[in-house]
């Protein structure tokens, strides 16, 4: 009860909850009213922020290779990102909506082709220089650039033209996008002097902290900016170091010592355990998050699709559902969208764990012998007890999994994107194109399956256009359906974000692509 009445105010403060729903909430859980009221106090008096101190976050995800890039950052890197980086606009923690950022305004044309963004006046860049809408368009050109390896290039293809109007940027699309404005959340889109184009790897935006420190693979320090033009609103500790952690056991007792106050990635089977200690609590939130296993579908034996088939039908999603999240989260049903995403096409059958048809399918294929799938815990939390618990439901069809664990260091540098069959997690984006666009354009320079479909390319881009919303949704169900049926994804389960985090923490507010904010935090003692 006394953690339910703790997420209720919390909700209250961050504005998701009125003062008359929290009091009806808390009395339908039988707690009294003046009881409620003084819990609510405390949490108001508690959440006012407070300045100063070292926010330490202990981290999955740090390589040895990791760049200050943006172009190229994930996981660990795009925490950090968030921390020193400053983008046009951001995404509201709901995920419905939008916070405009240095694009003080976003207007589009009738046929929405042509987008104006009205950069504001007065952001200064960690360098002493004035952000401009020249600083924008050179963004926007590098990470359209393919030399660039940017994770964001499949979002910009379909622009034809960039250009600087003043203190305005204007955007002219090869077909119609009514998502663009989200399209400009994307995490790697950190607005750099001249777009980063003279060194992307300098660490300089307009963000809330400086890179003070830079050690790939076991920390990044960024040090409070004092000319950051929005410090009532984040900015908050003097400083934010981020540990890199990528052992669960060793980010637990991290927390549990005090050597950080926030840690990510909270395998569901240590929950309650964490539950029990009595400073720290635990956060779980839904949203677009999945964890998956990719085939290549242009590399043997994967470019076969019964194959794939069968691999998607000897995998037992709800026993996976069942132990390896511990209910935190939803099956899944092999194309990357849920209900968190609007639109959301719920008439699609559920694909359940079938070995007969596996088996059929896997025979049709005319394979025989074993196939290796390579997996490290840094792949998602209990990724190996995943592949294990895969090796076993596909020996219920005849088909040898052999389940290969490699080091978590370096996983996402050697393994992810360069072996056929492996395992990894997405957080998911802002809406159906801008997933889709990332991860499963042929164009895309994330494309982790190597799934390359003219049709499936056609209808995304049809999508992106339709303004009718009944039309735009039978797209993106038939979008799905491709995908489902002849891609290279298998998702078993759609993920809660699970972080822990100390009592001394506040301002910690969780998201639907992003579980939280360091650059809004602050520590309360």
């Amino acid at each position: 009860m006394s953690q339910e009445l703790d997420y209720l105010s919390r909700c209250v403060t961050a504005g998701r909850l009125s003062r008359r729903e929290f009091l009806g909430r808390a009395a339908a859980i039988g707690v009294s009213a003046t009881f409620a009221n003084s819990l609510l106090a405390g949490a108001v008096k508690a959440q006012a922020p407070q300045r100063g101190g070292i926010l330490k976050v202990g981290l999955k995800g740090g390589s040895a290779t990791d760049s200050l890039d943006p172009a190229t950052s994930a996981t660990l890197m795009a925490s950090f990102s968030h921390c020193w980086g400053e983008y046009l606009v951001a995404r509201t923690p709901d995920g419905d909506g939008l916070e405009r950022r240095i694009a003080e305004e976003i207007g589009s044309s009738k046929d929405a082709k042509t987008w104006t963004m009205k950069i504001r006046k007065g952001i200064e860049f960690h360098n002493g220089k004035t952000v401009t809408a020249e600083d924008v368009v050179a963004t926007l050109e590098r990470h359209a650039d393919a030399k660039s390896k940017s994770g964001a290039l499949g979002l910009l293809k379909s622009i034809d033209t960039i250009k600087a109007n003043g203190d305005e940027v204007v955007v002219t699309l090869k077909d119609a996008n009514v998502d663009f404005p989200y399209l400009m959340t994307d995490y790697h889109l950190v607005i750099q002097p001249n777009g980063g184009k003279d060194n992307p790897t300098e660490g300089i935006s307009a963000g809330p902290y400086k890179v003070a420190v830079n050690a790939p693979g076991a920390r990044h320090v960024g040090e409070l900016f004092a000319n950051f033009w929005q410090s009532d609103k984040m900015g908050f500790a003097d400083q934010v170091e981020i540990i890199a952690l990528n052992d669960s056991t060793a980010r637990i007792s991290a927390l549990q010592a005090g050597q950080v106050h926030i840690i990510d990635w909270v395998e569901p089977k240590v929950v309650d355990l964490i539950k029990r200690v009595p400073n720290l609590k635990v956060a779980a939130v839904s949203g677009t998050g999945y964890y998956c296993f990719n085939m290549f579908c242009d590399t043997p034996p994967f470019d076969n699709n019964d194959l794939r088939m069968a691999f998607k039908l000897a995998i037992d999603r709800q026993e996976m559902l069942d132990k390896i999240l511990r209910g935190y989260g939803t099956v899944g049903n092999d194309f990357p969208i849920n209900t968190s995403y609007p639109l959301f096409p719920e008439d699609i059958p559920q694909r359940e764990f079938d070995a007969d048809q596996a088996k059929h399918y896997y025979k049709k294929s005319g394979h025989s012998g074993p196939i290796l799938l390579q997996v490290a815990e840094a792949a998602f939390p209990g990724a190996v007890d995943a592949a294990q618990l895969y090796q076993q439901s596909c020996a219920k069809a005849g088909i040898t999994l052999e389940v290969k664990r490699v080091p978590d260091d370096g996983y996402f540098s050697e393994v992810w994107n360069k072996q056929p069959f492996c395992a990894t997690e997405w957080s998911g984006r802002a809406t159906q194109d801008q997933t889709y666009s990332t991860t499963y354009l042929s164009t895309a320079s994330w494309n982790d399956t190597h799934f390359y479909n003219e049709k499936f390319d056609k209808l995304l881009i049809e999508a992106r256009a339709e303004l009718d919303q009944d039309k735009r949704k039978s797209l993106y169900r038939e979008i799905a359906i491709i995908g489902r049926d002849e891609g290279g994804v298998i998702v078993p389960m759609f993920n809660q974000w699970i972080n822990a985090i100390s009592d001394k923490v506040g301002g910690y507010v969780g998201g639907a692509t992003n579980p939280f904010s360091l650059a809004k935090c602050w520590l309360t003692a």
